[in-house]
């Protein structure tokens, strides 16, 4: 049974990698194309009605999957009534955006927002007639046919979003590229899965699920005000073109966390509800989940940090500049959120959800407490080390909760994430000391990212040979269970 878990794993680990690295292959074609043609503020008016749906989202939110994925029994019982209460939460918020439609407008000083957010909040209503049947795929850790589903969503955005951009040349290129994912995704949903909800208005069993889901509803809406707080106020203090160029930034600079670790925990969350009852098989499978999220985000959150104006002159243009130094802040804050992140799925996956909502509050406190002052006082880059210091702090505690239900010693904690740390310093220094010697283009870019990533894995094949940290072992695991 283990075994059998295990190889599942494995598989399912490598085909959320593959998919997210098609997904981001295409977001960085589509990335560079839009970036191109559009305009700073473009972005900021798109940010500023996705910001209104996510208020929205968030607070509404039921945790129904995350509580049918953590559930031990069978959830084909729960599928229809929880479809049934999703259809209507997808109803309700999109009238409720069509009618604060002018007032988010208003509050961020955007008169052009107003009609891009009633368009925008279709997605409610799509998103809500989805197949709950898909479910099942990250529950059983099918992922390759998880693949195939959220593929479509890449490339219908990709598609739309590029020939509208090129056409239109405006921030509508965004929205209906949007739109077109989400309802390729939904067509989709059905074709993939044979399951066919209903409608099933059974009360007794969505407030079930709810008892679960109602600490996930209080985890997201911490998180919401974590990640989308300080694009609120950049919004409101800055204006929208601010709100572009430190949106951008932070979704560049935020590569570790929202790939690496969003990949992992799709993974390690259903694992870790498998393993909840045998302490010794979950404290294993989360010292290497951690040992490969170090590995993975830290290299890529150094190569960010060195490349980042270079990159951005070469490949976005000039007009993108003033969001370098927020960029450069905010990958730091990606790399310590995606060690961060581990704890999260263990914390929900061994049904203790509630800590990871405690971690989210007290980062929330301290994010409150700098985040006016610092914005204020230096922009964008301000608002990046409001964003980051509340992660650093509350990181103690995080990892104390770990030490809790793992019954494990902090040294365990220690080396997985002291080897890549001392392997990203020694990239940064001779990135600055190629910097010295060259004038950097195209070609030098590559050669410079290149000898970065070469540098940075001898470095860990010397000390997996030579001081037993095993991070190749464990990809060598990946890649021998998907080929079984």
């Amino acid at each position: 049974m283990e075994e059998r878990l295990s190889q599942r794993v494995v598989k399912s680990g490598f085909w959320a990698f593959a998919l997210r690295a098609v997904n981001r292959a295409f977001s960085f074609v589509r990335l560079i194309i839009l970036a191109r043609v559009l305009a700073p503020d473009d972005f900021g008016l798109m940010g500023i009605a996705l910001l209104t749906m996510a208020t929205l989202d968030t607070f509404s939110q039921t945790g129904f999957q995350a509580a049918l994925i953590q559930k031990k029994d069978d959830i084909k019982s729960y599928l229809d009534a929880a479809w049934t209460v999703l259809i209507l939460r997808g109803s309700i918020l999109f009238a409720i955006l069509y009618i604060i439609a002018p007032f988010a407008a208003h509050f961020f000083n955007a008169k052009e927002a107003e009609v891009i957010i009633r368009v925008i909040g279709l997605s409610f209503l799509i998103q809500a007639f989805t197949n709950i049947g898909v479910i099942y795929f990250e529950k059983e850790l099918e992922f390759n046919k998880l693949f195939i589903y959220s593929f479509v969503r890449t490339l219908s955005d990709f598609v739309v979003a590029v020939s509208a951009a090129l056409i239109l040349k405006n921030v509508w290129a965004l929205v209906f590229g949007s739109l077109a994912g989400s309802t390729a995704m939904c067509i989709t949903s059905y074709f993939i899965h044979p399951y066919r909800p209903k409608f099933d208005f059974h009360l007794g069993k969505a407030k079930e699920l709810f008892g679960f889901g109602k600490w996930i509803l209080g985890s997201s809406i911490l998180i919401f005000l974590l990640t989308q707080g300080d694009d609120i106020f950049v919004g409101k203090l800055l204006g929208t073109t601010a709100l572009g160029l430190y949106q951008l930034a932070y979704r560049i600079s935020n590569m570790p966390a929202t790939e690496i670790t969003h990949v992992i925990s799709q993974v390690t969350f259903p694992a870790y509800s498998k393993l909840q009852d045998n302490l010794p098989k979950l404290r294993e499978a989360y010292l290497r989940t951690l040992q490969l999220t170090a590995f993975l985000s830290f290299p890529i959150a150094g190569l960010i940090f060195v490349l980042a104006p270079d990159f951005t002159r070469i490949f976005l243009g000039e007009k993108w500049m003033p969001m370098v130094p927020a960029m450069q802040v905010l990958c730091i804050f990606g790399a310590a959120r995606a060690i961060g992140a581990t704890n999260g799925s263990l914390f929900v996956g061994s049904g203790n959800p509630k800590f990871d909502t405690q971690v989210a509050f007290i980062k929330l406190i301290f994010l409150a407490i700098f985040i006016y002052p610092l914005t204020m006082q230096w922009g964008i880059t301000g608002a990046a080390l409001a964003t980051t210091l509340p992660v650093f702090i509350t990181q103690g505690y995080g990892f104390y909760r770990v030490l809790h239900i793992l019954q494990c010693k902090l040294k365990d904690f220690f080396i997985p994430i002291f080897i890549p740390t001392i392997g990203v310093f020694l990239m940064i220094f001779l990135s600055f000391v190629i910097n010295q010697f060259l004038s950097v283009n195209v070609f030098i870019f590559i050669i410079n990212f290149i000898t970065l990533i070469v540098v940075y894995s001898f470095f860990i094949y010397f000390i997996c040979k030579y001081c037993g940290y095993y991070v190749t072992r464990e990809i060598a695991v990946i890649i021998k269970g998907f080929g079984r």
